[in-house]
């Protein structure tokens, strides 16, 4: 969903029931970081100015929210995000006003992009100043109303402990995504008694879907219609936390599963059913399946461009279900015959319940619904595999992308990149499994959530919300020289350079990478200390 909302006074009506009256007064700094605590925010990532002072000493009195200190306002809601992929709650981040809130619109635009709940906090110059050019002024609300999913000015003190509680509600109801929340220094100031609403009702907004059985049941007859099926999955699969809803799916119907960039891990790619990741830079019998499947499930998907290439060319010859909890992406990129609107994770809950009822058993090897189906992607599969050159003079970074993934087998390790060829290095090179996900950035993809994504501190960030579970987190980035390759290399095709370029993307592979040795200089010494040989 992607709503914007004018400030606090004309914001969208709530009714709190259950309401607890605090007796004693509090400023609102104090009142905004208990609404924060009741939350159950346990990390905000926050970097101080004079607009956000009086909410950085009230957190140095909460004893349950630990305050993480990035080195800029970017990296800390990048972190932010990072702590929002890795436990399934809202992230928390906050800066000043000005350039310190302008600094974070890349995260938040990215968050957005890719679904990922957050809630950002800014100080904001005193309402008398605000639309005078003062000192680090600037509308925040304004600058980032096309990347957020809502956002809050906060004009009156006493409407503190209902703005929060909708932030929350909002990002991370539906289909998640960013809402910021601007408050003036003056309101952080002023000493109110707050009311603390237990829960509240939006008008307008229903993120709830009830599920078309009558849809449902003809997805199921399409499938027995089908002779050449596929899945494509997207990044809802992981959000909608639908792992093991897709994987039963998957086993019931035999129907090969391969996934977007922001969809990798949803599905085991040690599978036999998997085909990776497909698009752009994903392998050429993922595309070359998608291409000519007569039937394509699309799940929790957005019709990205470096997955479809021409829009209209894509699986142009097959009958397209698109199923996603986002009104607003149905058939924007591309018109589908049944879209259906509902949460993944229910939909694929009940359309396993009627492969059941219609006699499909879950197998667990040895799939024969659709033989020539498979034989011609096996097929494909020996034509152009994911493979690279193995040589004695250099490391292949696939080789170290895949002996990365080996070491963490059995692990939950969280693996986290950057945004370059690194990045298409490990999206075909791991094995990944929904325990040990991939953390990146898909809809910006910029430069950005590879250290401060990875970061995870003291005690780390749990499992789960309300875990206690300690995550190991690999952070792959670009440090050493690359040389691209040419010919068959260049084209990421391994042996096979007679192999054509597919219509939708294909493998990533044609760079190598050639250690170089470095030199190091100390802090308190002039000698340069040199590698050893």
């Amino acid at each position: 969903m992607s709503a914007q909302s004018a400030p606090a006074a004309t914001a969208p009506a709530a009714k709190s029931a259950d309401a607890k009256k605090v007796g004693e007064a509090m400023f609102g700094a104090e009142v905004l970081v208990k609404c924060l605590e009741r939350e159950g925010v346990d990390v905000i990532f926050a970097y101080p100015g004079g607009a956000s002072m009086p909410i950085h000493q009230a957190l140095t009195r909460s004893e349950k929210i630990r305050t993480i200190l990035p080195r800029h306002e970017q990296g800390g809601s990048f972190a932010a995000e990072g702590y929002a992929r890795a436990t399934g709650k809202a992230g928390v981040c906050m800066g000043t006003s000005g350039p310190g809130a302008t600094n974070m619109v890349t995260a938040i635009a990215d968050a957005f992009l890719d679904s990922t709940p957050l809630v950002c906090i800014t100080g904001q110059v005193p309402q008398t100043m605000i639309g005078r050019g003062a000192f680090q002024e600037t509308d925040f609300f304004g600058v980032t109303l096309p990347v957020v999913k809502h956002s809050y000015l906060v004009t009156d003190p006493n409407d503190i402990p209902r703005i929060v509680k909708e932030a929350f509600y909002i990002a991370q109801t539906g289909r998640p995504g960013p809402v910021v929340i601007d408050m003036p220094k003056d309101v952080q100031e002023t000493k109110i008694h707050p009311v603390f609403p237990d829960r509240i009702e939006l008008r307008g907004y229903h993120p709830e879907r009830e599920l078309d059985d009558v849809a449902l049941n003809e997805v199921i007859g399409l499938i027995k219609q089908s002779e050449r099926p596929m899945i494509y999955a997207g990044g809802g699969i992981i959000s909608g936390e639908a792992h093991d809803e897709l994987r039963e799916f998957s086993e019931r119907t035999g129907i090969p599963v391969s996934t977007t960039l922001m969809g990798i891990g949803g599905f085991p790619e040690t599978h036999p059913l998997s085909l990776k990741w497909l698009g752009m830079h994903g392998t050429v019998y993922a595309n070359n399946a998608v291409n000519e499947a007569d039937l394509l499930l699309a799940l929790g998907v957005r019709f990205d461009d470096r997955v479809t290439g021409k829009v209209e060319k894509f699986a142009e010859h097959g009958t397209i279900v698109h199923i996603d909890i986002d009104n607003s992406e149905i058939n924007k990129n591309k018109v589908v015959k049944l879209p259906i609107l509902a949460n993944i994770r229910e939909a694929l809950q009940r359309l396993n319940q009627l492969l059941a009822a219609a006699g499909y058993e879950r197998q667990s090897s040895e799939w024969s619904n659709y033989p020539e189906w498979y034989r011609q992607i096996n097929e494909w599969k020996a034509q152009f595999p994911m493979t690279y050159p193995e040589t004695d003079e250099c490391i292949q970074p696939q080789h170290v992308v895949r002996r990365l993934c080996d070491l963490t087998k059995g692990t939950d390790t969280i693996i986290t990149t950057g945004v370059g060829q690194h990045q298409m290095w490990a999206g075909p090179t791991l094995r990944l499994r929904p325990a040990a996900p991939l953390h990146h950035l898909g809809g910006s993809r910029l430069d950005g959530l590879r250290l401060p994504g990875g970061d995870r501190r003291e005690g780390g960030f749990p499992r789960k919300p309300g875990g206690r579970h300690r995550r190991r987190r690999l952070v792959l980035d670009e440090c050493a020289r690359t040389r691209h390759g040419e010919g068959r290399e260049a084209r990421g095709q391994g042996d096979h350079p007679e192999q054509p370029a597919p219509r939708h993307g294909g493998a990533v592979g044609g760079s190598e990478i050639r250690l170089q040795p470095r030199a190091y200089l100390p802090r308190r010494s002039g000698a340069r200390i040199r590698p050893e040989p």
